[in-house]
């Protein structure tokens, strides 16, 4: 569970009303988990099939367990051709330290977590004791009673983690125990088995931590920020949609047809109607560089969703006509080629919108973007279909065909 600071600031506000009749020391703390799994189950009808082992570690032992696990998930090159596509985007800044910021991140913010490869839950002994720490408890509880009827390991790593539909399930993981958490305060409390629309409005209300207790969080670029809170919050809008449709089946619908895309998240009306989002594959070597594809490797590739571009926007152009313009989103994609001997990046991206009026506006949208996350930018060539000049990267072509749009950076 990521202890994101504005969940935190939002609980001290529940707290009053919520948690009236939840009182814990700390070292009554993992005499609840029986409670907790039990009222879990009641709630979603899953059966417990086994005890949860549960301790407390050091924030520490925690940092190691971060650092190992980055180093065992991701080589270097991954972690470099990463943070390349994140600066080639515009996401973040061009002295961005992916490696570092991650680490530290999952640092501040971790309150628990359930390992799925071990089936053991961790709670960090310096999550402050009560409420905070028994709703830390109460999510990861959630995670394991999931992975107990549905593997959690392989529903999280179905294709690539870089595929917009990894961060749809992702929101589908971790929205589901956020909800789950606060249904259970409603029914500890003696209300029903669910989450109650205030509490729900309260929970999602804002976005973004404040204050010196989250320095690493709240001075974090905005892709870096929403991605960590998206699957907390929007998870939570998506299952209560789910819930509030589908019941207690909809516990076990979201991991037997997983939404497909983050738009889905976003528009749960779009999971219901099995909304599919299209596959453009990005510009080709040979459309990209002609007859000097051979000098170029791919070094990254993956998909983005409705999600990355209204980020990408928001950032770049406004809050309001960024957000509304992704919602037009129908599909994405995107290759990161470097050059074999000069080792300079170049970022081949194509979209596709819901029509050719969509498509139209968006081209001229990343325009402005690109004129926002360059220093420097100067056109040389401009039509109703191309635009082609020179930016901070090297020279790009923005072009629009029907509903698609391409754009080519980094060239030499």
């Amino acid at each position: 569970m990521l202890r994101c600071g504005h969940m935190l600031a939002r609980m001290a506000i529940l707290a009053l009303l919520a948690f009236a009749a939840l009182a814990e020391t700390s070292g009554a703390l993992f005499q609840q988990v029986d409670e907790m799994v039990m009222t879990l189950s009641t709630i979603t009808g899953w059966q417990i099939r086994e005890r949860v082992p549960s301790e407390m570690l050091s924030n520490d032992r925690f940092r190691l367990l971060v650092e190992d696990g980055i180093k065992k998930e991701s080589n270097q090159k991954d972690i470099r051709a990463e943070e390349l596509t994140l600066k080639m985007f515009g996401f973040v800044p061009q002295d961005f330290d992916l490696q570092k910021e991650a680490v530290d991140l999952v640092s501040e913010q971790a309150a628990a977590f359930y390992d799925y490869k071990k089936k053991r839950l961790f709670v960090l002994n310096s999550t402050p004791e009560g409420i905070e720490r028994q709703v830390a408890l109460v999510h990861e509880l959630a995670h394991a009673l999931a992975d107990q009827h549905h593997h959690l390991g392989k529903y999280l790593t179905r294709g690539s983690p870089d595929d917009d539909g990894s961060t749809a399930r992702q929101a589908v993981m971790e929205g589901q125990a956020t909800w789950l958490s606060w249904a259970y305060v409603n029914k500890h409390n003696g209300g029903k088995g669910d989450v109650p629309p205030s509490v729900i409005d309260e929970l999602t209300r804002s976005t973004g931590a404040e204050g010196s207790e989250f320095p690493v969080f709240s001075n974090a670029p905005l892709y870096v920020r929403e991605s960590l809170t998206f699957p907390y919050d929007e998870g939570l809008r998506f299952q209560d949609a789910i819930f509030r449709k589908l019941g207690r089946q909809g516990f076990d619908d979201v991991f037997a047809r997983a939404p497909l895309s983050t738009q889905q998240i976003l528009h749960p009306e779009a999971y219901f109607e099995n909304k599919k989002p299209t596959d453009p594959a990005p510009p080709s070597a040979a459309e990209t560089f002609g007859k000097d594809a051979g000098h170029f490797r791919d070094l990254a590739d993956g998909s983005l969703g409705e999600f990355d571009h209204s980020v990408l926007f928001r950032q770049y152009i406004g809050e309001k006509e960024g957000r509304d313009a992704a919602t037009h989103w129908r599909g994405g994609s995107y290759r990161l080629y470097e050059n074999k001997r000069e080792k300079y990046p170049v970022l081949a991206y194509t979209s596709e919108w819901d029509s050719p009026e969509s498509a139209r506006r968006i081209f001229r949208i990343y325009e402005r973007v690109l004129h926002a996350k360059w220093k420097k930018m100067e056109i040389t060539n401009e039509s109703e279909q191309e635009i082609s000049g020179v930016g901070d990267s090297g020279r790009f072509r923005l072009r629009i065909t029907g509903i698609a749009v391409q754009s080519m950076e980094g060239l030499r």
